[in-house]
């Protein structure tokens, strides 16, 4: 994959939370002609079912699925990812190769200390890669994107507004079933459930569109949280309309 500008980059923690939390939006993004980009800040490779290889053949399919124009991972260790410097001036340096208008992350206060780190690893980088001389330093140019967001997860909170993807649901399915070793059971002793809330993945996720779909009086719809106003020319809503 080439650098480009892309209008969106969305950073998540692990393989599949892109496609299973925004999946149906980055979609929508696509198919309305935005550039979109996904950074996992780990492989999964601490994930108790399937292996490093397994989840890295999965999300390249994934990948292809989605039709995305960039896929970047951070190499931050998988259960242990943490806000240091050296990771947020990666992850800043990404932001100004990419060039994007708008990044997307975890909610800050999700209850996976992964989720939770990754969003406030995305809300620190995105200030500082806007700084001019830590810029320089890395001999990039200063770049912060004009808008970020958060996708919730595992945090129930008042979105700020909720995109429709009942025309895409299929296709966001079809995408998330390539992470199949986190949707079967592994062996006798596990029962496919989600190791949080306990059902699994791919109802849990169904459920929580149907619940946002209809706060919108839409079949299936994903939420997004902005911290305070958002601009008439919003960077990520004038895709969507």
């Amino acid at each position: 994959m080439t650098d480009l500008k892309l209008d969106v980059l969305v950073v998540a923690a692990h393989p599949d939370d892109a496609e299973i939390s925004v999946g149906g939006t980055l979609l929508r993004l696509i198919d309305a002609g935005a550039k979109v980009g996904v950074v996992d800040a780990t492989h999964g490779e601490m994930g108790s079912r399937g292996s490093g290889a397994t989840r890295d053949a999965e999300l390249a399919a994934a990948t292809a699925a989605m039709g995305l124009h960039v896929r970047e991972n951070l190499d931050l260790p998988d259960g242990r990812v943490q806000v240091t410097v050296e990771s947020r001036e990666r992850l800043a340096g990404l932001l100004r190769r990419y060039r994007p208008d708008a990044v997307v992350s975890h909610h800050v206060e999700d209850l996976h200390p992964d989720h939770q780190a990754t969003g406030r690893l995305t809300r620190e980088a995105w200030f500082l890669s806007g700084l001019k001389r830590l810029a320089q330093d890395a001999n990039q140019t200063a770049h912060r994107p004009r808008a970020i967001y958060h996708y919730l997860s595992h945090t129930l909170s008042a979105p700020t507004f909720v995109v429709d993807v009942g025309e895409v649901w299929e296709r966001k399915l079809a995408a998330v079933r390539c992470y199949s070793s986190q949707l079967a059971p592994e062996d006798g002793g596990d029962d496919g459930s989600h190791f949080l809330f306990g059902a699994d993945i791919e109802e849990r996720m169904t459920t929580k569109a149907r619940f946002w779909g209809e706060s919108i009086s839409a079949r299936l719809g994903e939420p997004f949280l902005h911290q305070g106003p958002m601009p008439v020319d919003d960077p990520l809503r004038r895709w969507l309309v």
